[in-house]
């Protein structure tokens, strides 16, 4: 798998990914936006903001990219700083098919993405993929797999996907919504010939909501590299948006990364994603591997967690700017 280099790396920062939902178009779901990001978010400006990131992120350690057709011009961007730089051999890159992007670089948009997991869409979507990628593409995910999804039982996409997975990219899948668990044990099931289908499974969790633990600790155990998304609750983790005991903390041990730590902490988390969209956050995230949650600390960040079902209402009714 190619996330034995991530294994083989010695850097902290190694186990942080650096996910490009935010950064890959104009319009997202975390709050600020207008102070994070350039005025003019025209494509060019992304594409800037987007290759200054992954400088940063390279030169600090980071060695896992994320992103989804899906995500705007994400995979585009991140194609292109990949041509830039031939001799950066030592990254995995990841993304994810089954949604559409369907906002034409508008922020207003009635709709920005529609989601099918049909096996046309994913012929699709893997064309226009590894048009932009090529062989750098090392994980390509079913993106938000739910336990009600087609693609669970499509025994011809399953086919398809173990091809895809001879020839070398590892297939994975993500979730999301309040039945993450549900989804993750009905997909680590899933097998061709025998074997089983994924390798690896990205899923939210975070301070807020803790209900994929024990699923994820399964999957860990089922062999499936665990990858978290939404660390920082798409931005009601951070900075100022953050609940007090997670500003103490922050502020008890000087670092300003206290979600990403709670999450590596977790003995299954393979790679964490920071979602940052500036350079400055992106320096605070990766502090993370350096904060010690001990067993006091940890046990104030758990008064945080809510009903999955509340957690996802909450973050469905959170508006893109």
């Amino acid at each position: 798998m190619p996330f034995a280099r991530l294994n083989r790396a010695t850097t902290p920062t190694s186990h942080i990914g650096l996910g490009l939902a935010a950064v890959g178009r104009p319009g997202y779901i975390t709050p600020h936006r207008d102070r994070d990001l350039p005025g003019d978010r025209g494509v060019d400006a992304l594409r800037a903001r987007t290759h200054e990131l992954l400088d940063a992120a390279y030169a600090q350690g980071v060695r896992y990219f994320d992103a989804a057709r899906s995500y705007g011009r994400a995979e585009e961007f991140l194609a292109e700083w990949l041509t830039a730089r031939p001799d950066v051999t030592d990254v995995v890159i990841g993304s994810k098919w089954g949604y559409t992007y369907t906002a034409d670089w508008r922020v207003d948009a009635e709709t920005h993405e529609v989601k099918d997991h049909g096996p046309a869409t994913f012929e699709r979507q893997y064309a226009e993929t590894t048009g932009l990628l090529g062989d750098r593409l090392d994980l390509y995910q079913i993106h938000s797999l739910t336990a009600d999804s087609p693609a669970l039982s499509d025994k011809d996409l399953h086919a398809r996907l173990a091809e895809l997975a001879a020839g070398g990219t590892t297939v994975g899948f993500s979730t999301s919504g309040p039945g993450q668990s549900d989804a993750i044990r009905a997909a680590v099931a899933v097998t061709v010939d025998g074997e089983p289908l994924f390798r690896t499974v990205q899923a939210t969790y975070n301070a807020l909501d803790t209900s994929a633990g024990a699923a994820l600790a399964e999957a860990h155990d089922a062999g499936l590299t665990v990858i978290v998304k939404e660390a920082m609750a798409n931005g009601r983790l951070a900075g100022t948006e953050a609940p007090a005991v997670v500003q103490e903390i922050g502020t008890e041990a000087g670092l300003d990364a206290v979600a990403l730590a709670l999450v590596l902490h977790q003995p299954w988390a393979g790679v964490v994603l920071s979602g940052a969209v500036t350079v400055t956050q992106l320096a605070a995230n990766l502090h993370a591997p350096l904060l010690d949650l001990d067993p006091e600390r940890l046990d104030r960040l758990s008064a945080l967690v809510e009903e999955p079902e509340a957690y996802w209402r909450h973050r469905a009714s959170l508006p893109w700017s």
